[in-house]
C-alpha cells in the first residue's frame, strides 16, 4: 500500500511538473494573425455596412476588377457614407446610362497599391481613375480635406481596405 501512494504521489508531481512547463512553453508562442481568405469584393460585402458599395460596383461593372490579383488599397465608404450625397443622387448614378461616371468616381477610391495605415505619408496618392487624391494626416487622415478615415488596415486577398465617412469625387466630376 504504501508503494501505492509513492507512486500516486510521484504521479502528480510529474504531471503538475509536465503541466507547468507546457503552460510556460505556450505562453512564448506568438499568436498567428488570422488567415486571409477573402478578397476586397467579398470583404466588404461580408462586413456588411458596405451593401451600397457593392451595388454601385456591379452596376460600375467593377466587381470582377476588384476580385483580380490587384493589390488594391480601397477607401472605401460605408452605406452611411453614400447617404451623405445629395437627394437623388446615387439613384441617378446607378442608371445604366450613368455607369461610366460612375465608374470614375469608384476607381477614384482605389489605389493601386496596397497601402497599410501605417505606410499612409500626406500628400497626392494616384487613384486608378487617373486623378490623385490629397491625403492629409493632421488631426487624424482625411482625403481630399473632407473624408475622414475612420477604420484601417482591413486585409484581404488582394489588397486593404480602409473606410471612409463620405464619397470622395474626382475633380473633374460635377453632380
Amino acid at each position: 500500500m504504501k508503494s501505492v501512494i509513492i507512486a500516486l504521489v510521484m504521479t502528480l508531481a510529474f504531471t503538475a511538473q509536465v503541466q507547468a512547463y507546457g503552460t510556460k512553453e505556450m505562453k512564448k508562442v506568438a499568436p498567428t494573425a488570422p488567415v486571409v481568405t477573402l478578397d476586397i469584393v467579398d470583404t466588404a460585402v461580408g462586413a456588411g455596412q458596405f451593401k451600397t458599395l457593392a451595388a454601385a460596383l456591379t452596376a460600375a461593372d467593377l466587381v470582377t476588377t476588384l476580385k483580380g490579383a490587384g493589390p488594391f488599397t480601397v477607401f472605401a465608404p460605408t452605406d452611411d457614407a453614400f447617404k451623405k450625397l445629395p437627394k437623388g443622387t446615387l439613384e441617378k448614378l446607378l442608371k445604366p446610362e450613368n455607369k461610366a461616371t460612375l465608374a470614375k468616381i469608384l476607381t477614384y477610391h482605389v489605389v493601386g497599391a496596397e497601402i497599410m495605415a501605417k505606410d499612409v505619408k500626406a500628400g497626392p496618392a494616384k487613384s486608378v481613375a487617373g486623378s490623385d487624391l490629397n491625403i492629409t494626416t493632421v488631426g487624424g487622415v482625411k482625403i481630399n480635406g473632407t473624408s475622414a478615415v475612420t477604420k484601417t488596415d482591413i486585409k484581404a486577398t488582394n489588397g486593404v481596405i480602409h473606410i471612409i465617412d463620405t464619397v470622395v469625387l474626382p475633380p473633374d466630376v460635377k453632380l
